[in-house]
């Protein structure tokens, strides 16, 4: 049977065109029909015996009885030229009430849907494999992940220590100064210019502010700022009260250091 005829006859037995093309591109790739020219074999048959006929109808997604059906129809009509061993007529009286009924082996039945049953069991127990797998997979990284949220959180904690211990000596510090300006305030121009050379330079107290050595550098001074203020920045769950008073302190080493 070639294409054309393979075709006409899927059409002949109610399938759809689209259905229809599809299922004559199968059967082509599978070799069950040849892509020949039009028409019908030089015999006029289309179909060797009736077990081919009703094999292609149910490939075709035919249902038996309806198959059964169009089969006797081809008989009658010249397209399939014998009477396969395996279907048998029954007749009750006349040719018209005829009908095909096939033989089926119930043992090869039964194996094919044990073969399919078990590839189907084993398919199933893989996707569980992969499933269990999958989960043990999350949990690790869910327990990664909360084990360095602890971590990170007990290091914003201690940052935060430290800082309160930082604004509190500064707070210190600046009242220190402050008294110390104050006395100077309440001599004479004289006096206040004597007792302000007699004053210790400031620059290690950023060192001391900063719990840093008295060896520490303007970098690394600068460096202690800049990881203050980005632990009292509010978008980090800091005090903007803090982080304004130690960008203040910052902007005023800068200046210093320029000036």
């Amino acid at each position: 049977m070639n294409t054309d005829q393979a075709y006409e006859m899927l059409i002949d037995a109610g399938v759809t065109e689209e259905n229809s093309i599809l299922t004559v591109r199968r059967w082509l790739r599978e070799r069950k029909i040849t892509f020949e020219g039009k028409g019908q074999n030089k015999s006029g048959y289309q179909f060797n015996d009736t077990v081919q006929a009703l094999s292609m109808l149910k490939d075709a997604g035919i249902a038996e009885n309806q198959g059964m059906q169009i089969v006797q129809r081809w008989l009658s009509e010249g397209r399939v030229q014998n009477i396969g061993r395996k279907t048998e007529y029954i007749s009750n009286g006349t040719e018209e009430t005829r009908s095909l009924r096939v033989s089926r082996d119930s043992d090869s039945m039964i194996r094919q849907l044990k073969a399919k049953i078990k590839a189907q069991d084993e398919q199933i127990k893989g996707i569980e494999q992969l499933h269990q797998t999958s989960i043990h997979s999350l949990i690790q990284q869910r327990d990664k992940l909360q084990k360095e949220w602890l971590k990170q959180e007990k290091e914003k904690n201690e940052l935060q220590y430290e800082t309160k211990k930082l604004l509190r000596e500064n707070m210190d510090l600046r009242n220190e100064v402050l008294k110390l300006k104050e006395e100077l305030s309440k001599g004479t121009p004289k006096e206040r210019k004597q007792q302000g050379a007699q004053l210790p330079l400031q620059t290690n107290d950023y060192r001391q502010k900063l719990g840093l050595s008295k060896s520490a550098s303007q970098k690394e001074i600068l460096a202690g700022y800049k990881k203050l203020l980005k632990v009292t920045h509010p978008d980090h769950g800091g005090s903007p009260e803090a982080f304004h008073y130690i960008k203040t302190e910052y902007d005023f080493y800068k200046n210093r250091m320029k000036g």
